[in-house]
């Protein structure tokens, strides 16, 4: 998420705020190894310190995987059972060594109804979140899959360092990048091969480079 370090060192300051609370004291400091899944969201809700977290949903009959969020430092997780206090079926994927803090979600479900500084941070992070619900509905209705590839990268170029990046996405093989769009891998691959030869990306062996900015912004427009 865009300022996601800021939003999560404010979201955090809160919460020693409220440490008035009852509960609160129980907030955990935990940090999960890449392909480690012992997360409880029917009783923590998750703050990310750092690493990456993929939320997503999968078709048992057939294996197909649909990514809904990947998450980074400054997200949180898991919003709809905070908010509706029913379980949540997903499948949750670490993709690198994630720091996260959890935290009692009785006591952020307090923090919610009685801290207007709390709520100034989490519910435009929710409306964030059902934004980019929109984008996907939007990509995998209107959009081809090479049109949602260039929509997927340009949400995702991090321009934080001295060149544009695609550093969320840099180590995503082609099957993964195909769950992000809706798709499978080999007519992911066909699209990355016809970016690269536009020179938008550079593909090497498991790595995606942004190589382009500005003709990648381009093909938004057409």
């Amino acid at each position: 998420m865009n300022d996601g370090v800021q939003n999560n060192a404010l979201i955090l300051q809160e919460l020693e705020k409220s440490r008035k609370l009852p509960q609160i004291d129980q907030q955990h400091h935990l940090v999960f190894e890449k392909g480690e899944n012992d997360f409880d969201t029917g009783r923590y809700f998750y703050f990310i310190i750092s690493g990456k977290i993929k939320i997503s949903e999968v078709n048992l009959e057939n294996g197909h995987e649909q990514t809904l969020y990947l998450l980074s430092s400054g997200d949180m997780f898991e919003v709809t059972t905070l908010l509706d206090h029913k379980p949540h079926d997903y499948l949750i994927d670490v993709l690198e060594r994630s720091e996260v803090i959890a935290v009692p979600i009785e006591s952020v479900r307090e923090l919610l109804h009685e801290d207007p500084s709390f709520q100034s941070f989490f519910f435009p992070y929710v409306a964030e979140q059902l934004r980019e619900m929109e984008n996907l509905a939007v990509d995998l209705s209107l959009y081809s899959v090479y049109q949602r590839i260039i929509r997927l990268f340009a949400r995702f170029v991090d321009n934080s360092g001295s060149k544009p990046n695609l550093k969320m996405l840099e180590n995503f093989s082609h099957e993964e990048i195909a769950s992000m769009v809706g798709s499978v891998r080999k007519v992911v691959n066909r699209a990355l091969q016809k970016l690269k030869k536009e020179g938008v990306i550079d593909l090497s062996r498991k790595q995606l480079k942004l190589t382009n900015l500005q003709k990648l912004l381009d093909k938004l427009d057409f």
